[in-house]
């Protein structure tokens, strides 16, 4: 049995979805917040419901009671931790709402994988820890100690609270840096879902450095199937690890850190052109100038992810942007007149 936590989430949805599919008894968490449209996480746990190996448990992860109830009703064997609050921007407005979920709801849940005897807890990070780092592509051997926001700052904190478990307990820890997901059931504040609501109502998007900025866009289904590789290989320790000279990817205790990218960075108008191709239509542009907390460029260096886990993201854009492109033709095509009702978002 496995607990999913973030289950009605875009990345919880299609892990589950994926585990599920494959008989295993999955127990799925999610407090339902409103951060964005909640219609579109109970169409996705509706979704899930569909399977009888499915359990849901309506939670919020950092209420410091409700948690360790959850670990006592179920013996989980495996745990993946995606519940946090997302989004580089609202951390700056709202920071709070960071460390009670991604540092405070991530501490129950680790606990609860110390007190129960949890073989493996797998957990979200980002490829935002790295900051202000530009030497690229970016390699889990490079330090993360610069964030540009409060976002990265909590998952940062993740990977050393994770580290501080492997040591002390034996816990075997796995953080994945997820760069720049995309794909079908998406949040609508993420850049793809933005860009083909504006352009399917003959309405602007917001082009931030005035499109001069690159991605390393990951499709969601490599996302899954790396966390899901990542769920069935426990971390182990590093028996080559050098204290004189660490490497920040692992450790002498159970303990991994991997990047899941696509290894293929864009620059953002191909990613607008490709969009415009799937549509058929062009896009009206509003440059504006680079966002606090953003960055210029993101690449990932994938080969340990390839080496341990024996997966490389192989997704491409074109074929990616179609599938999300698809998706929310024919998921919004029920509002028909009615879609910005049921997605607020501009």
């Amino acid at each position: 049995m496995i607990l999913i936590t973030g289950c009605a989430g875009f990345i919880g949805f299609h892990l589950a979805k994926k585990r599920l599919e494959m008989g295993e008894l999955v127990v799925g968490v999610d407090n339902l917040n409103d951060y964005y449209d909640v219609s579109l996480k109970e169409a996705r746990l509706k979704q899930l419901q569909k399977f009888p190996n499915f359990i849901f448990e309506k939670l919020d992860i950092s209420d410091r009671d409700l948690v360790p109830d959850l670990f006592n009703k179920y013996k989980f064997t495996r745990v993946v931790n995606l519940a946090a609050q997302p989004g580089v921007r609202y951390s700056i407005k709202n920071p709070l709402a960071y460390i009670d979920s991604n540092v405070l709801g991530f501490t129950n849940v680790i606990e609860g994988c110390r007190h129960h005897g949890v073989e493996h807890l797998v957990y979200a990070s980002t490829s935002s820890v790295y900051g202000a780092n530009r030497c690229q592509p970016f390699s889990e051997s490079q330090g993360v100690d610069h964030p540009l926001a409060i976002y990265a700052a909590t998952k940062k904190c993740n990977e050393l609270i994770a580290h501080s478990y492997s040591h002390l307990y034996g816990l075997p820890t796995t953080g994945l840096r997820f760069f720049t997901v995309y794909g079908p059931w998406c949040r609508p504040d993420m850049a793809l879902f933005l860009f083909v609501k504006a352009m399917i109502n003959n309405k602007p998007i917001k082009v931030f450095n005035y499109g001069d900025m690159v991605r390393d866009f990951t499709y969601i289904d490599d996302i899954a199937e790396c966390v899901s590789r990542a769920l069935d290989t426990p971390a182990k320790p590093n028996e080559h690890w050098n204290a004189m000279s660490p490497d920040p990817a692992s450790s002498n205790a159970p303990y991994k850190v991997y990047n899941i990218g696509n290894s293929k960075p864009v620059p953002l108008m191909d990613y607008i052109y490709a969009i415009e191709k799937s549509l058929g239509r062009k896009a009206k542009l509003d440059k504006m100038p680079m966002q606090a907390g953003d960055v210029y460029s993101t690449y990932a260096d994938v080969d340990r992810l390839e080496y341990d886990l024996g997966y490389r993201p192989k997704i491409t854009l074109e074929k990616g942007v179609d599938q999300f492109v698809c998706w929310y033709q024919e998921f919004y095509s029920r509002a028909k007149n009615n879609i910005e009702k049921v997605m607020p978002f501009e």
